[in-house]
């Protein structure tokens, strides 16, 4: 009887591990023909492929659109990045340590663009720069500013909530003890609080560079003439030609998330907070 329950429990086990298996098969295999794909040597994809050649990568750099979009990508989610930890942090420290009527409310509001699909969003946030541009005749539809704040609007839902996972995990009798000794609040804040929760910040803005950087649907709707971010170039590019120099960008662009991540896992343990 023992042995027949030993038994189930390694089939079980083996049928999980093949389960896990093939679901991480399932996401890595984009990734696997969308590497392959760029080394192809031939203009349009074939299989099995004619040969192999780096020159998709090296055209890359000749193209103004591509530069010009990476640039403009990692502007707006550097700067989108820190306006939200600025916003985000006090959002959540607020809402962990206060208690106030609506807080439930306000806590799903925070964390509401990242239910809300990426075009809908885009056209809630088009409509209401056409309205605000006017009511207060600034040129805000397709500014610098208005892109600026709506990939401020999918950056602070991370931070909100990684931040709010540390400290509803951090030992609060930390605080009382440094508040006890003579410390004010601001005090407690910049010298207990901040050190504990610095994974969550640090998760927090990845993820939300990431989002950011990585973002689509919305900027469609408010990117303004001569503004291109390397998603929209990618597909710009993709309406008019087919070969394998998107399959090389996405490999860079791939990369250097990957980058990110590593050096950000480097100097804090990302799996203690996400």
């Amino acid at each position: 009887m023992a042995q027949g329950r030993i038994d189930t429990r390694r089939l079980g086990r083996f049928a999980l591990r093949g389960v896990a298996s093939l679901s991480m098969a399932y996401l890595l295999l984009p990734l696997f023909f969308v590497t392959w794909l760029a080394f192809f040597a031939q203009e349009i994809p074939s299989f099995p492929p004619e040969g192999y050649s780096f020159k998709w990568f090296r055209a890359i750099p000749g193209n103004d659109r591509f530069v010009s979009g990476f640039l403009l990508s990692l502007e707006v989610a550097a700067i989108a990045t820190v306006i939200g930890l600025m916003l985000g942090v006090p959002a959540a420290v607020g809402l962990v340590r206060l208690r106030f009527t609506g807080r439930e409310a306000a806590s799903n509001l925070l964390l509401l663009p990242l239910v809300v699909p990426g075009i809908v969003l885009g056209i809630a946030l088009y409509v209401f720069h056409v309205e605000a541009e006017l009511m207060t005749e600034l040129p805000i539809l397709g500014s610098f500013g208005g892109l600026i704040a709506g990939h401020v609007l999918i950056v602070i839902p991370w931070t909100v909530r990684l931040v709010t996972a540390s400290l509803v995990g951090m030992d609060r009798s930390i605080e009382e003890a440094a508040q006890s000794l003579g410390a004010d609040r601001l005090t407690t804040f910049r010298r207990v609080t901040m050190p504990a929760i610095l994974p969550g910040m640090v998760a927090a803005a990845m993820f939300g560079f990431i989002s950011s950087f990585g973002n689509l649907e919305m900027s469609l709707f408010i990117v303004g003439p001569g503004r291109t971010t390397l998603p929209i170039a990618i597909l710009q590019y993709l309406e008019w030609k087919i070969d394998p120099t998107i399959a090389a960008v996405s490999v860079l662009q791939i990369l250097f998330i990957a980058a990110a991540m590593l050096l950000t896992d480097r100097f804090v343990r990302i799996s203690r907070v996400v």
